[in-house]
């Protein structure tokens, strides 16, 4: 029996498995930095999220977690930088073609029956989808009676979102995706190249608003007749994912439009029968209620 309680006593003493100790970092990680910054990503999918906290301890030349918890609580620009490396923006002009052309049929009819167009694009990221909106509009006749929101959570890609700068290697990928979604004119109009790097034309900006938003923590902030959403709620757990289609059902108005990314639905969250869908494929949906 001595032995045996001997055994169980230095069981007990040889702490937490290699797997329970990193939930252990992680949580205290996050939860430091909710505390202090009021940054949450408590609720983001785990398997997304441990991913590239690693990725930043090793950018950070650290040795583990809890090394990482310790500079970020003390040093600022350490945090800034991991904030862009769990927010990583994945992106580019009038990605998916096919949603900007089925907007175009589908969705561009019933905007056009508005005396004025409010749309939010949530996590806009380095700004790419909304000045392919903008694009979209303008050649639809609709700019002028629109405001578009683009907001994120990470300063660094809003800065870049507000100059409207971007590589000349990405403008030949960019001009292919932009005449399959139905681009009407050569798209090299709707910028200026210099050296390595095109500037969109100040006129697409002039309706756009950049704002910082963090859907986890944020609230409602107006109304509007589309939302575009896409590609971010894929990194949530099932609670934060619900909550933030809460947010957006509370912001759409009557007959507005919810725009998710492929692999991202509508369909078992509370809130489904508050929509119809207007196309499945590109994952568009109509607030009916």
């Amino acid at each position: 029996m001595a032995a045996t309680e001997q055994g169980s006593d230095e069981l007990s003493l040889a702490g937490p498995n290699k797997n329970e100790l990193e939930s252990i970092e992680i949580e205290l990680l996050l939860t430091g930095i909710h505390r202090l910054y009021g940054y949450d990503f408590r609720n983001y999918a785990l398997p997304s999220i441990k991913r590239r906290i690693w990725h930043h301890v090793h950018a950070e030349n650290l040795p583990s977690i809890s090394a990482l918890q310790e500079k970020v609580l003390h040093d600022r620009t350490c945090f800034e930088r991991l904030i862009y490396s769990l927010s990583i923006p994945v992106t580019e002009m009038f990605r998916d073609p096919g949603l900007f052309l089925t907007f175009r049929q589908k969705v561009v009819p019933l905007l056009r029956t508005y005396p004025y167009i409010r749309i939010w694009h949530a996590g806009c990221s380095t700004g790419e989808e909304v000045y392919s909106m903008a694009i979209l509009l303008q050649e639809e006749g609709l700019y002028e009676k629109a405001r578009i929101y683009a907001t994120d959570m990470n300063n660094r890609s809003l800065q870049q979102a507000k100059e409207g700068v971007y590589e000349i290697s990405k403008m030949k990928q960019y001009t292919k995706n932009y005449l399959e979604a139905g681009g009407k004119h050569a798209f090299s109009k709707y910028y200026t190249a210099k050296y390595n790097s095109v500037i969109f034309q100040p006129d697409l900006r002039k309706n756009i608003i950049f704002a910082e938003h963090n859907l986890a923590t944020d609230t409602s902030f107006n109304e509007f007749n589309v939302i575009f959403c896409r590609n971010v709620m894929i990194y949530f757990n099932d609670e934060l994912r619900d909550h933030v289609h809460g947010l957006f059902c509370e912001s759409l108005s009557r007959f507005g439009v919810l725009v998710l990314g492929a692999k991202e639905s509508i369909h078992f969250t509370r809130y489904s029968d508050c929509y119809e869908p207007l196309d499945r494929v590109e994952k568009i949906y109509r607030k009916v209620k």
